[in-house]
């Protein structure tokens, strides 16, 4: 079996336990999925299946929206309700001043640190492994890329609820840390639900009671259902032979990257580059 599946990942459950359970269901030892979520979050989790799993690299770079609420007045060491709180504040700021906060320092390219309680890797161990064992964690900022970020509403006396799309990689959590900073308060994100993910949305996941055999099958998407950004380009059958023999086919479109299409369907990726198409990912 080959294509992706897009689950609702419930709170309390790992990426990787949905990957597991896919697996048993369907015997399939490649399965994978395209961007985490840490246990305290849910919604869209991208499931890989079959040969689907060499698009990886393509979907993890995609952009991500989520829904997330902030409680300003603490500030937890892990940035979310599962750390010790290590800061307090009897500064809550509005919803004028949260927004114009974010409108100044949190749209476009910003730095940001990752949080010490993280996956990120240091020498080979895990940030939040070093963190648990009380070693000083050092991380360094890296370039991540708001392209919204909305204050919606106000929930409660301290707590606001955002939208938020953004690049991959970007930690909701250390957003909340820093929008805390920058409104002379502290911050902790309390909630998280990731509404998209690159093609891919909640109003269409599959919800964890219904992640079945019967189920799987019926809302498995073909692996092009994620490449809609990459032209198409049609070729014969003897192309196809040729390409998978190792050899240059000429092709007049363009430079640049294609979804490859035979009689067989869906084939892969490929590139032109000087009139030679070659494939990237072989699919079929």
């Amino acid at each position: 079996m080959i294509g992706i599946l897009v689950v609702n990942k419930e709170k309390g459950v790992t990426s990787n336990s949905v990957v597991t359970k896919v697996k048993k269901i369907l015997n399939e030892k490649k399965v994978g999925h395209a961007g985490t979520l840490d246990p305290l979050a849910s919604g869209v989790l991208p499931i890989l299946i079959g040969k689907a799993t060499r698009l990886f690299d393509f979907l993890l770079d995609k952009k991500k929206t989520y829904i997330t609420e902030f409680k300003f007045g603490m500030q937890t060491d892990t940035l979310d309700l599962e750390g010790k709180v290590v800061k307090t504040s009897k500064n809550i700021p509005d919803i004028n001043l949260i927004q114009e906060t974010i409108n100044k320092f949190f749209l476009g390219k910003i730095m940001q640190l990752p949080p010490i309680f993280s996956s990120k890797k240091i020498n080979g161990k895990k940030a939040y492994d070093l963190a648990r064992q009380g070693e000083d964690v050092k991380l360094t900022p890296s370039e991540k890329y708001i392209y919204r970020f909305k204050c919606i509403k106000q929930i409660s006396q301290d707590t606001y609820e955002f939208e938020i799309e953004c690049s991959s990689g970007t930690y909701i959590r250390s957003l909340a840390r820093d929008l805390g900073e920058k409104t002379n308060s502290a911050c902790t994100m309390t909630n998280l639900v990731r509404t998209k993910s690159g093609d891919f949305s909640l109003g269409g996941a599959l919800k964890s009671q219904d992640l079945t055999l019967e189920g799987i099958k019926k809302n498995i998407l073909p692996v092009e259902s994620c490449l809609s950004s990459l032209p198409k380009l049609n070729i014969l059958n003897k192309e196809y032979k040729d390409l998978r023999d190792g050899k240059g086919v000429l092709q007049d479109n363009i430079d640049g990257s294609y979804l490859i299409f035979c009689e067989e369907g869906c084939v892969g990726i490929g590139e032109i580059k000087n009139k030679q198409l070659k494939m990237l990912i072989y699919l079929a």
